[in-house]
């Protein structure tokens, strides 16, 4: 049951890099608070003199302080005065600090307002060749190697695209990783920089990358779209190649079928590197 008495809280998209990427919502809303939860007050600080704000009371809200600031948050809330929370970046919450805050907002009957706008993520699936309406976001990987390849392992089973986030200084090794289970065939999309003055969008097979590292620039944040695995095509493309096998070679049939279906040659050929192997399996207990 909301509580009629209290304020609101707003959860504020911010740009991404563009600045003129923010909405003329947010800014209203960012003048008539009376408190803006962020993670840096000084980054938060600098937009708000950017777009002529003059700005309420900072509090810093982020990963290591959350659980303890989040209470006079929610003693400011209570008292009826509206705040809002804010990421460096992009939209609060997605792989940014602020859900303490905003369940605990919810267990109080406090309204949670959303003020949409700029979104690495969606802006990544937005340009995307990849297939993506499904998709999986799985944020950052972890930065451990092994935590990082049991989480791999995990994904690449996923019968839909997956889009995580990544680093400058792990993006080669993560991609070396994904090839080394399994993953080198995949078709993935590397965004950098998005909205930025040095912004790319680059669309390759995993092994590629990984064989030409300097393909890959280890400079700005990454949004990863990977392809959905072999496993996730529909029975009607593994009969298509199936047949195709019976007169082509694996690479042949690929290319083939890739045309008929409009899907990524490279999820294809592994596919059909799969059937081929089950038919010289087959053959070699047959015979």
């Amino acid at each position: 049951m909301a509580n009629e008495s209290a304020g609101r809280l707003y959860v504020v998209a911010t740009p991404i890099g563009n600045l003129a990427d923010i909405s003329g919502r947010a800014v209203s809303v960012l003048r008539s608070v009376s408190l803006i939860a962020c993670e840096d007050t000084r980054r938060t600080g600098r937009l708000l003199a950017h777009l002529g704000v003059s700005p309420p009371p900072l509090l810093a809200l982020h990963d290591h302080n959350e659980r303890d600031v989040a209470g006079s948050v929610l003693e400011r809330l209570k008292a009826a005065e509206d705040v809002a929370l804010v990421s460096d970046a992009g939209t609060p919450l997605v792989s940014d600090p602020g859900f303490v805050l905003v369940r605990e907002a919810w267990t109080r009957g406090i309204d949670v307002v959303p003020v949409p706008g700029a979104s690495a993520v969606t802006s990544a699936v937005s340009i995307s060749p990849i297939p993506t309406g499904r998709f999986r976001f799985e944020g950052f990987l972890p930065a451990r190697a092994t935590a990082r390849d049991a989480v791999l392992i995990r994904l690449l089973t996923a019968d839909v695209a997956v889009v995580f986030l990544e680093s400058p200084r792990r993006i080669r090794a993560t991609l070396a990783a994904i090839e080394a289970h399994g993953g080198g065939m995949r078709d993935i999309l590397l965004c950098r920089e998005l909205t930025k003055l040095h912004e790319s969008a680059t669309l390759g097979v995993v092994s590629e990358f990984v064989a030409k590292p300097d393909r890959v620039r280890e400079q700005g944040e990454f949004v990863c779209v990977l392809a959905p695995g072999p496993a996730a095509e529909p029975d009607s493309a593994s009969a298509l190649l199936d047949a195709l096998l019976t007169e082509l070679a694996p690479a042949r049939a690929a290319r083939v079928a890739a045309r008929i279906t409009g899907r990524p040659r490279s999820e294809l050929y592994a596919l059909a590197m799969t059937l081929a192997g089950k038919r010289r399996s087959t053959d070699g207990r047959t015979g």
